[in-house]
């Protein structure tokens, strides 16, 4: 593992750091939660700002460390996350770069990085659980299109995104890890259906999305036929490699604000309580090395993050939630009020072990591809 920056690496950060302490206070206030028209609007605007001072590439035509210094910079700087932008930057542009043609990346890239268009990702299915590949939302081939039909659920953005990144069973007769193929479907075809869901927390940035004989062209599909289950490993080895990068910096900075608050309400005098928030800093300061350590790794391997995101998912996963349940100690009674700071992130910590992958799925990852052990039956 190489920590050390060279010069290039070191003036990127430095040059960030005066953008980004120039342009953050002339920004207009965020939007409401739930008012998602404006929620896009402001995203969209703060992706073509970045465009504008071209950093907008940055998460997936720079390296890995480049990466890394903007995401832990501009949480530090308290700059806007990628909101709406989400999947279109993390998650589907990531892949299409890795795995689509030159006209997939001319045609889907740019809006994506101008701050244009909006993805969402319909992976999950109401009937699969957290086995991905269980899914059952068929495609069939029509001439020069798929026929879609089947429903998504926890489809992130799909209320306001322009394209969706689709996973069909192309081939029901295959082994559930094959017969799978991934799509760019136009969010305005015919046949589809959004209805919005509210989180335990309040928030609607999921939905259930139903398609009923929808049709995507084959020019939107990106890989082989048959060949979505590797494309959807791409996209989700960037999904855990740094996609989470900027919530530990943000989780390192909260339990910092949760030490001054125990000092100030009389908390810190419990010193079981001071042991736990020393025992997280500890904890969340070595996922700050174990992701050092995943770019390194992927600087190696030419860009691509590795199954070390499995480990750091995993942890993380776990780390995020104990935090928030240290929060409700160090709040007492008031853990019960909405409105208090980190209520409403306690409540959405406990997505954190099934979304992205659920720890049961992380831990049979690691089984088998770290640890060599052999698959179940």
């Amino acid at each position: 593992m190489d920590l050390a920056h060279t010069p290039e690496e070191d003036e990127f950060r430095a040059r960030l750091r005066k953008w980004l302490g120039e342009v953050l206070p002339t920004l207009p206030p965020k939007p409401s939660p739930d008012e998602w028209p404006g929620r896009r609007a402001y995203d969209l605007g703060w992706q073509r700002r970045l465009y504008d001072a071209g950093y907008a590439d940055v998460h997936w035509d720079a390296s890995p460390t480049m990466r890394l210094i903007f995401l832990e910079e501009t949480e530090k700087a308290g700059a806007p996350y990628v909101g709406a932008g989400f999947v279109g930057l993390l998650h589907a542009g990531p892949t299409i770069a890795a795995e689509g043609t030159a006209e997939q990346r001319a045609r889907w890239l740019p809006p994506i990085l101008r701050g244009e268009e909006v993805w969402c990702q319909g992976f999950s299915e109401p009937d699969a659980g957290s086995d991905l590949a269980a899914l059952r939302t068929r495609a069939r081939r029509d001439g020069d299109d798929y026929v879609v039909t089947g429903s998504k659920i926890w489809t992130s953005h799909a209320e306001v995104a322009d394209w969706c990144e689709l996973l069909v069973r192309t081939d029901p007769a295959a082994a559930k890890h094959r017969g799978i193929t991934w799509l760019a479907m136009p969010m305005d075809a015919p046949g589809i259906t959004v209805r919005p869901l509210k989180t335990l927390a309040g928030s609607a940035e999921f939905a259930e999305v139903f398609l009923d004989e929808v049709r995507v062209p084959v020019a939107n599909r990106v890989g082989d036929e048959n060949d979505g289950w590797r494309v959807t490993m791409v996209t989700l080895s960037f999904e855990r490699g740094t996609a989470f990068v900027g919530e530990v910096v943000a989780c390192r900075r909260v339990l910092r604000e949760l030490a001054a608050e125990a000092r100030e309400n009389g908390r810190w005098d419990d010193p079981v309580l001071r042991r736990r928030l020393g025992r997280l800093n500890a904890e969340f300061r070595a996922l700050w090395r174990l992701t050092q350590w995943n770019v390194s790794e992927a600087e190696l391997s030419g860009g691509m993050p590795g199954v070390g995101g499995s480990v750091f998912k995993l942890r993380y996963s776990h780390a995020r939630q104990e935090l928030y349940d240290a929060a409700a100690d160090v709040l007492g009674p008031e853990s019960l009020d909405l409105d208090r700071p980190w209520v409403l992130d306690r409540l959405s910590s406990l997505s954190y072990t099934i979304a992205a992958g659920t720890s049961q799925i992380q831990r049979n990852i690691v089984a088998e591809r770290i640890l060599g052990l052999p698959k179940g039956r």
